[in-house]
């Protein structure tokens, strides 16, 4: 069973796309689709954790506002910081999922259980992963990776109950 799910930022959550007003303000677009299904993840009582290569005080925010416990920013060296949350949370790698779309995503991916792509993730990133998905990064690509987790884990009549459906 996934326990813990690992997000990349920039092409993952958002579209990767870096825009800058002329004051060098920073602004990134996220899918409300990508978040209710985070923090839904969440209310199942798992884990999520963004491990991305740049700093951002909109992804701290955004972060919090998901209930997102684990951020790490500005890391190079992805696969470090995820072995030493799988080793503080007390979890084997078969029970992490990651997404990523570039290079800076490689190691970390071969690390984990089950590892997916969006559609516009780079070539090296389709080749390793065990899921390219349907939706290009910031248009819902976390969402399918999240609902083909909650199908896995066999968690669906409780992920859908958490809205009050049934």
């Amino acid at each position: 069973m996934i326990k813990l799910i690992i997000l990349d930022v920039d092409g993952c959550l958002t579209d990767g796309k870096l825009i800058y007003s002329n004051d060098l303000i920073e602004s990134k677009n996220f899918n409300v689709k990508d978040g209710l299904g985070i923090s839904t993840w969440i209310k199942l009582g798992h884990q999520v954790a963004i491990i991305t290569g740049r700093n951002s005080s909109i992804v701290e925010k955004r972060a919090k506002e998901l209930g997102i416990q684990h951020i790490y920013q500005g890391i190079k060296d992805k696969d470090r910081i995820l072995k030493e949350l799988v080793n503080k949370l007390n979890l084997d790698f078969n029970e992490v999922a990651g997404i990523g779309d570039d290079l800076n995503d490689f190691n970390m991916l071969n690390l984990v259980g089950e590892s997916f792509t969006p559609k516009d993730g780079v070539k090296e990133i389709k080749e390793i992963v065990n899921k390219i998905l349907n939706y290009n990064g910031g248009e819902g690509a976390v969402r399918e990776m999240i609902d083909l987790l909650v199908d896995s884990n066999k968690q669906k009549k409780e992920f859908i109950a958490v809205w009050n459906i049934y």
